[in-house]
């Protein structure tokens, strides 16, 4: 692939420009054109046209910031948004319609509805780790939902980044969908502004700054974090599957996702075998460095590296520091309380943990922060149950991992530390709408029991219908 140049991109906007910019979005929103069905289906329609004329370049985008080959960058990042465009595209006419909801009696004569309303201007700001997608997948949504968008990509995933502001460009005027680039900068620049909603994708650490410059204006948030997302192996267990689906749910990406398998908790007597079956599933995966993705950048890279110390490596811990790929590594016996027993991974290392007591580890678990996502591998019909039904997380998989992300029918968001609010599909549509209540009351009749003067006959009347 040829190596795409982004010294021409590198126009990064003051903060007076982006106040402006949020004003012109907000006179385009006041026009009312985008409430318009017709006027959304047809600017998806053309998005999904342009990304299709440009994917060569999304490609070699995603190559070149995280070294994604080209089925990967399909399967997990473009792929995923051509879905998300024919979802609303399919289902838009039914989530836009208002819903009729039953009305007491005592409002005779009345009728009541909900309506679902765009906000207006919405500031999405999405991460490096699957820039296309997760800028791409909320903006569609919110655009279905009938609202202008200022989207601000990672400036990490240069490439990526600007690609997406060269799709942007051929589709929509900047008064209806503009990209911000840049980085904390324009991020602390744009936080602050009086948008109508923010949707944030990033750490739970930023996630708390956005909270805070989003109260200035009394903003709606949307954030979607992260976490230790943990992976749990009973005694009752496929383990050869279990194996093979954790090393997919762990180094896809290079670690770098944010539901990726975190660490696994195995039961005692399995964990010598487990520890068999998954370096042989890494070796089947990942045959060599070559086969895996890169490290964002210098600076995660030597984060990541640094975590090697803090246990005993059972498999792998090659690393190349030139193409910043570092091999899948199992970890044993971690070092308690050290950097990779507490804080979120984020890169293709693997801590192992053992077990004795199922309860006694799922209470433990339910006492720190709760997880983007968290998963279990076992035939226990009990320990299913009793892990779909207590154990607080974002969003789980009961032998499986990461793949409830990919069912567009399914919320996807986060619990407490992990995230506020959730997305995909029906759920993003209502994400980014305000759910308005209309009572309809007719002009012919007036029914005079509410009203002074109060008497025992209209007492009588408000307790039949309110007991």
């Amino acid at each position: 692939m040829a190596i795409l140049s982004i010294s021409a991109y590198n126009r990064f906007m003051e903060p007076q420009k982006i106040k402006s910019l949020v004003e012109k979005q907000k006179a385009m929103f006041n026009t009312h054109r985008t409430l318009s069905l017709a006027f959304r289906k047809e600017k998806l329609k053309q998005l999904k046209k342009e990304i299709q004329r440009q994917q060569k370049q999304v490609e070699e985008a995603l190559w070149l910031d995280l070294g994604k080959e080209k089925m990967e960058a399909y399967m997990c990042e473009i792929g995923l948004v051509y879905e998300s465009i024919d979802f609303m595209l399919k289902h838009l006419d039914r989530l836009a319609k208002p819903k009729r909801v039953p009305t007491p009696l005592f409002l005779f004569p009345s009728r009541s509805k909900i309506i679902s309303i765009p906000y207006g201007c919405v500031l999405i700001v999405s991460p490096w780790n699957y820039p296309f997608l997760l800028s791409m997948q909320p903006m569609i949504e919110a655009l279905a939902a009938g609202n202008t968008v200022i989207l601000k990509p990672s400036n990490y995933s240069a490439h990526t980044s600007h690609v997406i502001e060269e799709i942007v460009h051929q589709v929509f005027p900047a008064s209806h969908v503009e990209v911000v680039q840049g980085g904390r900068q324009e991020n602390q620049a744009l936080f602050h502004q009086n948008v109508d909603s923010i949707f944030f994708t990033g750490s739970p650490k930023v996630g708390q700054e956005v909270m805070k410059a989003a109260s200035e204006h009394l903003v709606p948030i949307t954030l979607e974090l992260g976490g230790k997302s943990p992976c749990i192996v009973d005694q009752e267990v496929n383990l050869a599957l279990a194996a093979k689906k954790i090393v997919f749910g762990k180094f896809l990406n290079a670690g770098q996702t944010c539901v990726a398998v975190d660490h696994v908790y195995v039961h005692r007597s399995q964990k010598r075998a487990l520890l068999q079956q998954i370096e042989h599933q890494i070796r089947l995966q990942y045959p060599n460095l070559k086969v895996m993705g890169k490290i964002i950048d210098q600076k995660h890279f030597e984060r990541v590296r640094s975590l090697l110390v803090d246990g005993e490596i059972v498999y792998g811990g090659e690393y190349d520091e030139e193409s910043l790929q570092i091999a899948p590594t199992l970890i044993k016996n971690v070092k308690k309380d050290s950097a990779l027993d507490l804080e979120e991974i984020f890169g293709p290392l693997l801590p192992i943990y053992e077990y004795e007591d199922f309860d006694g580890l799922l209470n433990a678990l339910a006492n720190k922060p709760h997880p983007l996502a968290a998963y279990l591998f076992s035939k226990n019909k009990a320990h299913i149950q009793q892990f779909e039904n207590t154990f607080p997380c974002g969003g789980s998989c009961v032998n499986n991992t990461i793949l409830h992300l990919a069912n567009i029918h399914l919320p996807f968001g986060g619990l407490q530390n992990s995230g506020l609010g959730h997305y995909h599909g029906k759920y993003g549509f209502e994400r980014f709408s305000h759910q308005k209540s209309v009572l309809r009351s007719s002009s012919l009749l007036d029914l005079p029991i509410p009203y002074r003067p109060y008497t025992k006959g209209k007492e009588a009347i408000i307790q039949l219908f309110l007991k």
